[in-house]
C-alpha cells in the first residue's frame, strides 16, 4: 500500500522497498559505495505484486535475482506492477539511488526527525515531511537520477543534548563563580599583608636629576 514511485520503510537494521514499475521486464537495483564504488543488494522477501493483486514470490517461478558485480537485477513476471524486497541496514541515515525516476518516499523508523541543521539532513533538496503514529515519511515529488539520501536523529538524542548542555552550563556558571571568589580572597589576603598599596608617584621626594645632571 504505496502512493510513490519507490517507498522505503526503514527500521534499525533493514529496509523494505516498494518499487512501481511500468513497461518493464527487469528491475535493476544497487547500492553506491564511496570507496567501493556501486554494489549489488542482498535481497531478502523478494515478491511481485500483479495489477489484479496477485502476489508472487521468487520461488514461484518468472521472479528471480541475480547478482552481478555491481548490481542485482531482478527479473520480474510481468511489465507492470510491484517489486518488494527487504535489505540490511545500519547506522542513523539512509540512501539509495535513483533506479527508477518518479516520487520517493522514506518512512524514518519511530522517533526518528530530520529538520534541525547538524543533526539531520536530506537530499536532494525540495523534499516535504508528514508524521504519523510517530514517523516521519520524508518525500520527494520528482527524482530523475542521483541519489537520494537522509541522515536522520531519534528524538530523545534532543533531550540527551540538551541534558549535557545544561550541565556544561551549570558547570561552567560554577567554575566562574568559584573563580571570582578566590580571587577575591587572594586580593583580601594582599590588602590585609599591604601588598596591594597604591601610590599616586612612583618618584616620591624625587627633586629632579643628580648633582651634575641638571
Amino acid at each position: 500500500d504505496v502512493n510513490a514511485k519507490a517507498t522505503f520503510d526503514i527500521s534499525r537494521s533493514s529496509y523494505a522497498a516498494v518499487v512501481n514499475v511500468t513497461n518493464s521486464s527487469e528491475l535493476d537495483v544497487w547500492r553506491r559505495d564511496p570507496i567501493e564504488g556501486d554494489n549489488p543488494v542482498n535481497l531478502r522477501a523478494l515478491q511481485f505484486r500483479h495489477r489484479n493483486g496477485t502476489v508472487v514470490n521468487a520461488s514461484t517461478g518468472n521472479l528471480s535475482a541475480t547478482r552481478t558485480q555491481d548490481s542485482t537485477q531482478i527479473a520480474l513476471p510481468a511489465s507492470e506492477g510491484l517489486v518488494g524486497y527487504t535489505a540490511s541496514r545500519s547506522a542513523k541515515q539512509f540512501a539509495t539511488p535513483a533506479f527508477v525516476s518518479g516520487s520517493y518516499e522514506f518512512v524514518l523508523p519511530p522517533g526518528a526527525r530530520i529538520g534541525i541543521p547538524l543533526l539531520s539532513q536530506a537530499g536532494p533538496g525540495g523534499w516535504t515531511t508528514t508524521v504519523e503514529d510517530d514517523r516521519m515519511t520524508v518525500r520527494w515529488a520528482n527524482v530523475t537520477s542521483g541519489a537520494v539520501s537522509v541522515r536522520y536523529y531519534l528524538e530523545r538524542d534532543i533531550l540527551i543534548f540538551g541534558s549535557l548542555a545544561a550541565v556544561v552550563l551549570v558547570a561552567g556558571a560554577a567554575g566562574t563563580l568559584y573563580y571570582r571568589r578566590q580571587l577575591q580572597k587572594l586580593k583580601g589576603k594582599r590588602e590585609e599583608l599591604g601588598l596591594d598599596v597604591e601610590t599616586e608617584d612612583d618618584d616620591i621626594g624625587d627633586d629632579g636629576p643628580p648633582p651634575g645632571m641638571r
